[in-house]
């Protein structure tokens, strides 16, 4: 499902327009988003945790040439879900 269908969905759902929809997704994104860039975990209760874990520096390989490489530092998103979530997928 990609994010129009997503829209759509959310839109039937709840009575709301597609437009109203999107600017809601899109500024979930952008707070999720910059909640994790300060720092801190975003959790939806019944939904998830969002959140942003460490990855250390590593040496990794060039798939083209076979050359090994260095991989900086860097900060991944990522997210776990709620039990309530857990819940409704297995049912």
């Amino acid at each position: 499902m990609n994010k129009g269908e997503l829209v759509t969905l959310v839109a039937a759902k709840t009575g709301a327009s597609k437009k109203d929809v999107k600017l809601v997704m899109d500024a979930l994104v952008e707070v999720v988003g910059d909640v994790l860039q300060g720092g801190e975990n975003a959790q939806i209760a019944g939904f998830g945790t969002f959140k942003a874990s460490d990855r250390a520096a590593r040496m990794g390989r060039n798939p083209k040439t076979g050359e090994a490489i260095q991989i900086k530092a860097s900060r991944c998103p990522s997210f776990k879900a709620g039990k309530a979530l857990k819940e409704k997928v297995n049912s």
